[in-house]
């Protein structure tokens, strides 16, 4: 699974909520406990937003089921 790259997750909430005029696809570096439950599908993004801190971009409220 290395290397291999494909969408885990997607915030369709914000799709019905919002405008969205502007899309950014990134990855994220996971190091911990949550990187089974990532590769297996269990996230919930139904309330993440992203927030611009020191230029960089910081994924909040993302759920992640153990």
């Amino acid at each position: 699974m290395k290397g291999e790259s494909r969408t885990i997750a997607v915030n369709r909430k914000a799709h019905h909520d919002y405008d969205l005029r502007d899309s950014v696809e990134a990855g994220l570096a996971l190091t911990g406990t949550e990187i089974k439950s990532v590769r297996e599908g269990r996230v919930n993004l139904r309330d993440a937003y992203v927030q611009i801190k020191g230029g960089e971009a910081w994924l909040m409220e993302m759920h992640i089921t153990p």
